[in-house]
């Protein structure tokens, strides 16, 4: 049987109507495709900080030796584990300058492991993806006995951290992510 003419194919017409619509379908799902990459990539940037602050607590108690989380440090959207230089009553100077996230400085792995030469616990220095920023932090010490501090003033040693916790907020566009880290070291990432 023969086809007729009319009968043989797509019309300009509906070629241009099915275009249509995948241009609208497209135009649609292309902000939630953005949308999801973004969240995907912040949960990931919280995941490896709280892993981070995990680190830290286990290796403070595991190493006998204080360690503290420090963010924005030598820059914005870094953060590194360092171990305490001096005692948590009596920190050594070097602990508080801008330096002690500078991997020059204080390498890692560290050059030795000798107790007597310390550090020998600092991690690497780490980075959070580009968009994304701490929109609120404050360097955390964690304890020995697995117990979580944070700097207020100038008082030393620095005082546990209250049992409501406090927040590391991490933020990309519009989006944001919260660990809570309390004073008996419990690192959370909330929903």
């Amino acid at each position: 049987m023969a086809l007729r003419a009319h009968e043989r194919g797509f019309t300009l017409l509906e070629m241009l109507m099915v275009t249509t619509v995948f241009a609208i379908i497209a135009g649609i799902g292309m902000p939630l495709f953005s949308d999801i990459t973004d969240s995907i990539k912040l949960g990931q940037a919280a995941r490896e900080v709280e892993r981070e602050l995990q680190t830290a607590r286990l290796t403070a108690v595991s190493a006998n030796q204080p360690l503290r989380v420090r963010f924005n440090c030598n820059a914005a959207g870094e953060y590194r584990m360092v171990e305490l230089i001096g005692t948590p009553s009596i920190p050594a100077s070097a602990d508080s300058a801008t330096d002690r996230c500078s991997t020059s400085l204080y390498p890692f792995p560290a050059a030795d492991r000798n107790p007597l030469t310390r550090p020998n616990n600092d991690g690497p220095l780490r980075y959070l993806p580009s968009e994304t920023t701490f929109t609120t932090s404050a360097t955390i010490e964690f304890w020995p006995d697995g117990t979580a501090h944070m700097a207020s003033g100038t008082i030393n040693p620095w005082p546990v951290i209250a049992s409501t916790g406090t927040n590391i907020v991490l933020t990309r566009k519009s989006k944001t992510k919260t660990i809570l880290v309390n004073g008996i070291g419990k690192v959370q990432l909330l929903p």
